[in-house]
């Protein structure tokens, strides 16, 4: 059962009937939105499987490249893919595509797993001391949301897509995963599906509630969140690689948005962002470190 709140243009908040805990449910599941992304899904896909995510949960967003072959290919048997080509309009408002297969995910698949997150295929979740996403996981039982600050990784000074992958090519990112400086600060959950009750693409509300964790346990407001003191990647440090080479980021531009937004608008606020990810960057080895030491 959904719920739908949302102002006239854009409906980006959607409420929900949680699902029923099913008897044994356990895991990590990870929902994606996905549409032509040949390119990366089987490293990312790959990556998350060796970290230990149980099912991963497709939207196929109009793929029309070779997506869902590659994601086959990279891990078999383990996707659900779920045709989801499309735009809805509640009155003239559209409704937010993304957080609608958000919502359609927890629903119909949530009452099976202990942890469901929902991420783009540019964002890896990456363990920080554990061997797996599900260890890392493991002192945070008392928490039904848990949010993960996004660490912002440049071109790395990539004119081209390089050979190799992107763990492998992009070790700088912006120093300040709580900068204010507009687009570089925000969060992604991991949450206990069977408690949630509405759903944006940054907060998740649980048991009605906006309260999250950070990896550390420490629980604050939505808002709460936003201030210096919530930031942790003791466990799990969210890596988003947001433009990749420039060759894709000039990609990434022309693809558009997920709501539809004007041309200009677009291309000037994904500019400003990449300004900001590129300001003082540092290095970071935290991804190929997982992998090196799984043995990957």
């Amino acid at each position: 059962m959904l719920r739908l709140f949302g102002r006239k243009r854009a409906i980006t908040r959607i409420g929900l009937v949680p699902p029923v805990a099913q008897p044994g449910r356990a895991g990590l599941a990870l929902v994606l939105i996905v549409r032509n992304e040949a390119r990366h899904i089987g490293e990312w896909a790959r990556f998350h499987a060796a970290a230990g995510v149980s099912r991963f949960i497709v939207y196929d967003n109009g793929c029309t490249d070779g997506t869902l072959e590659a994601l086959e290919a990279a891990v078999p048997g383990m996707a659900v893919v779920i045709p989801w080509d499309q735009k809805l309009l509640a009155g003239t408002a559209e409704i937010h595509n993304q957080v609608l297969a958000y919502a359609h995910a927890t629903r119909n698949f949530g009452g099976a797993f202990r942890w469901m997150s929902y991420l783009d295929v540019d964002e890896f979740l990456v363990p920080k001391r554990a061997n797996s996403l599900t260890e890392a996981l493991a002192h945070l039982e008392g928490c039904r949301n848990i949010s993960l600050p996004w660490h912002m990784f440049g071109r790395n000074g990539h004119g081209e897509a390089p050979e190799g992958g992107v763990v492998a090519n992009y070790t700088r990112r912006n120093p300040d995963p709580m900068s204010a400086a507009k687009g570089l600060r925000n969060f992604k959950m991991i949450v206990d599906p069977c408690h949630v009750t509405a759903i944006r693409v940054h907060t998740i509300w649980t048991g009605g509630s906006d309260a999250t964790c950070n990896d550390r346990g420490e629980q604050f407001s939505a808002a709460g969140r936003e201030a210096a003191a919530f930031y942790s990647a003791d466990h799990i440090q969210l890596n988003h690689y947001y433009t990749r080479s420039d060759a894709e980021l000039r990609a990434k531009i022309a693809r558009g948005p997920n709501l539809t937004t004007p041309d200009a608008d677009h291309l000037r606020r994904v500019m400003r962002k990449v300004a900001h990810i590129e300001a003082g960057e540092i290095e970071d080895r935290s991804a190929p470190e997982f992998l090196a030491r799984s043995g990957r």
